[in-house]
């Protein structure tokens, strides 16, 4: 007994604890880390072309590591929507003050606390049109929007709701970074379920502990909100705190 002990301690520390000490290390030697919310850089990375030069329907999610010492360790997420024809994206996010479920508080490709975003996914034309409207049902149907109802860690947070979006519109066909601490949040009465892309299996003991078998998602193993894993459509490793490295997941 004490030696599987043992060997899963050495697990949880090889796997899990070096790879986050390590990307903790890197973070604190960094010099361009904005100290705080009002030093930050919250403006455009000029991902998005203007609404008025780009007449298509556009559905894209994008990823950015939070601020301080947080960014060791986590991605947050949101959604972002133009319609055909509109002349203004709409962006929604989950945030931990106001109103949980924020539209247009920062700008659709925006840098969040000073970094720079990348995108997940990113659909445009006919199918984007598409799955607009089921994009939209699915913000109003966050179960988690109201005042108070949301927890930084281990969810349901911004990462949890985007991730809500994505499980109610499989079609997006994506998988949040392995950063996006949260993603893997659910209720403790669904404790076995579907990914969100809907092509795999996945178990969550409340976004403490848990593991992702799937053809979008792969093969993910939770730990405190830890994600280690590999990508075998898009040949890549997910290590813990360090992110996805390997093939660009993005889904144009």
């Amino acid at each position: 007994m004490l030696a599987f002990v043992s060997r899963v301690l050495h697990l949880i520390l090889g796997l899990f604890l070096l790879p986050l000490g390590a990307h903790a290390l890197w973070w604190a030697m960094r010099d361009d880390v904005a100290p705080s919310w009002r030093a930050a850089d919250w403006s455009s990375a000029k991902l998005l072309p203007a609404a008025s030069v780009a007449p298509q329907a556009i559905v894209a999610v994008y990823a950015a590591r939070v601020g301080r010492w947080r960014g060791i360790f986590a991605h947050h997420t949101w959604i972002v929507v133009k319609e055909a024809g509109a002349g203004t994206y709409t962006r929604y996010d989950k945030v931990g003050w106001g109103s949980p479920v924020r539209t247009n508080g920062w700008a659709p490709d925006g840098r969040w606390f000073g970094n720079a975003p990348h995108p997940v996914v990113v659909i445009e034309g006919k199918a984007a049109e598409r799955l607009i409207p089921q994009v939209q049902q699915a913000v109003a149907s966050y179960p988690y929007q109201t005042f108070g109802a949301y927890n930084a860690w281990p969810g349901p947070n911004s990462n949890t709701f985007v991730a809500h979006v994505m499980r109610s519109v499989p079609e997006l066909d994506a998988a949040l970074p392995p950063t996006a601490l949260g993603k893997d949040w659910q209720p403790w009465r669904d404790v076995v379920g579907l990914t969100p892309s809907r092509t795999g299996i996945q178990v969550s003991l409340g976004g403490y502990a848990g593991i992702a078998l799937g053809w979008v998602e792969g093969i993910e193993v939770d730990f405190m909100g830890l994600v280690a894993g590999v990508d075998v459509r898009r040949p890549a490793i997910k290590i813990p705190a360090w992110g996805r490295i390997g093939m660009d997941p993005i889904t144009w």
